[in-house]
């Protein structure tokens, strides 16, 4: 008869893989993350501004070329 390897739970094996992954992270610091949330918030903020711009000034443009 033939031997059976007994192979691991693949399930298992990506559970076990990904929490030895995650201890490898380098987790930020509060003052980090909150430091880095407020830069992502400004650029939103100034990206929506500069897009509602743009927007605006299309729609007056094609509105003059309309009539």
């Amino acid at each position: 008869m033939a031997k059976t390897k007994n192979k691991e739970n693949p399930i298992v094996k990506y559970f076990r893989e990904t929490r030895a992954e995650i201890s490898k992270v380098i987790w930020p610091t509060r003052e980090e993350g909150t430091h880095l949330a407020l830069i992502v918030l400004g650029v939103m903020v100034s990206m929506s501004i500069a897009l509602g711009l743009v927007d605006w000034l299309f729609t007056q443009f094609f509105s003059l070329i309309i009539g």
